[in-house]
């Protein structure tokens, strides 16, 4: 008995060292346009399962008639069958094609036209909600420029906050920034980009009607309207003004402005 369960045990090593003793380790390459690291060698015959460096580079133990089989994302399936060259050689170059993924073509909604008009008149489907329709309160009123955000954040500054900054109970931000400058910086870049927001309102606006009883050369049209920006009373007499008022605005700046060009050419 012992001597059968020896001779089965010997059997069995000696048919494993003969399957060994077929198989070679062989060294692959794997040429592609695509990346070829991390492409999927199997040895489909023998189950054997490796990958390829970032070099496309492989080992595999594989014999004659073995299939090998390449795979990847990027990649279309491969097989290629051991030959006796590759065993001879040890080496394998593989050349795989890169796997193209077209979509089919897809229409999504309606044509468009390219009328304005009549392509908002085909638009399907629900206004987007907003916080009026959830119950949520909301700022409906005007959205600040980036300077009067910076403003708003420096702060104002007032000699009672130091006595709260002693304690503690406010920030120390509104009274550096008073002390500094900055405060007063902000507050003269906002009224000067309030200024050029208005100006370039009323010059759109108003350019016409004012040029028809005041003529002005072109290339002083917009050295005039700055004229009138810089005047101290701009603000107190074109802002939230009525279009009437601000024309009698512009023709008194007019006058001024006529005064000033003739007095420059004498």
């Amino acid at each position: 008995m012992k001597r059968l369960i020896f001779l089965s045990t010997l059997l069995f090593i000696v048919n494993i060292h003969l399957g060994f003793s077929q198989s070679v380790e062989i060294e692959g390459k794997i040429v592609s346009t695509s990346n070829v690291e991390n492409i999927h060698v199997i040895n489909k015959t023998k189950q054997y399962f490796t990958t390829t460096n970032k070099e496309g580079l492989f080992i595999i133990y594989v014999s004659i008639n073995d299939t090998l089989q390449f795979s990847s994302i990027q990649h279309k399936m491969h097989s290629v069958i051991i030959n006796d060259a590759v065993i001879a050689s040890k080496n394998i170059f593989v050349n795989l094609k890169e796997q193209v993924n077209e979509l089919d073509e897809v229409l999504v909604g309606k044509i468009l036209t390219g009328d304005l008009a009549s392509d908002l008149k085909n638009v399907e489907g629900d206004p987007p909600i907003n916080f009026y329709d959830v119950g949520i309160p909301g700022y409906t009123g005007k959205i600040a420029t980036q300077s009067e955000r910076r403003l708003s954040e420096a702060g104002e500054f007032k000699p009672k906050m130091l006595l709260g900054a002693l304690t503690g109970g406010i920030s120390l931000n509104p009274i550096l920034n008073g002390i500094s400058g900055r405060t007063k910086m902000l507050k003269n870049r906002v009224a000067i980009e309030s200024k050029e927001t208005l100006i370039r309102s009323i010059k759109a606006r108003l350019t016409v009607d004012f040029l028809a009883s005041n003529p002005l050369k072109e290339e002083r049209l917009a050295d005039f309207f700055y004229f009138c920006a810089d005047d101290p009373n701009f603000l107190s007499h074109c802002y939230r003004q009525s279009d009437f008022k601000i024309l009698i605005f512009l023709r008194k700046k007019y006058r001024q402005y006529q005064e000033n060009i003739k007095f420059s050419e004498d």
